[in-house]
């Protein structure tokens, strides 16, 4: 229904200033494609939000990411900076009461060097100083295993950005926010125990 009012609504303001005497380029050019797209991305990762929950992922890639086969991978191309969506998607992620997340980037991230990867310095600081030490680094081809896994039963939402450098993907892992292993331990225990 959003993006078909999204698309839809462009064209009724431009078929009312015709009708009203303003020519049609002269509305048509308030909203560009560009706006439309970032404005979707954005409302459809806060429709999902509260869908999400426990052994669902959100993961934020450079523009090489592959696009995967697996039907519980939705992939998004956004057309956005990559710290912009990172930063957009684990804010959302904060705010919401249900879920957290487990934050892992790939292990090759760590060896890249500025020659091979421009950028690559100034965009692990801007990482560094997004996330902490909250990061946990795996090697990527371990990580889209791991998705392709996963999203035989459970859904992974993936928003590519169009950044062109390698191995800088971010995968969050959501976790339930109010329950933790440590009290699913007990209550398996309390299960077994009869009480």
């Amino acid at each position: 229904m959003n993006r078909f009012f999204y698309f839809l609504m462009p064209a009724v303001c431009c078929v009312l200033l015709v009708a009203c005497g303003r020519p049609a380029s002269e509305c048509c050019r308030s909203e560009s494609v560009a706006q439309a797209s970032e404005r979707s991305w954005k409302d459809e990762l806060k429709a999902e939000i509260p869908l999400l929950g426990h052994r669902n992922w959100i993961v934020v890639t450079d523009m090489a990411y592959p696009l995967q086969t697996q039907p519980g991978i939705k992939t998004v191309y956004t057309n956005e900076a990559y710290m912009d969506i990172l930063d957009f998607v684990y804010r959302e992620i904060e705010k919401a009461p249900h879920i957290k997340a487990v934050v892992y980037q790939d292990k090759e991230l760590l060896y890249l060097n500025e020659k091979d990867a421009p950028g690559i310095d100034a965009l692990r600081g801007q990482m560094k100083t997004l996330f902490g030490d909250r990061c946990t680094f795996v090697p990527h081809e371990e990580l889209i295993d791991r998705l392709d896994e996963v999203s035989r039963k459970f859904n992974v939402m993936i928003l590519k950005s169009n950044l062109t450098v390698p191995y800088t993907s971010t995968f969050f892992e959501l976790d339930c926010n109010y329950w933790d292993s440590v009290k699913e331990k007990n209550l398996q225990q309390n299960i077994i125990k009869g009480k």
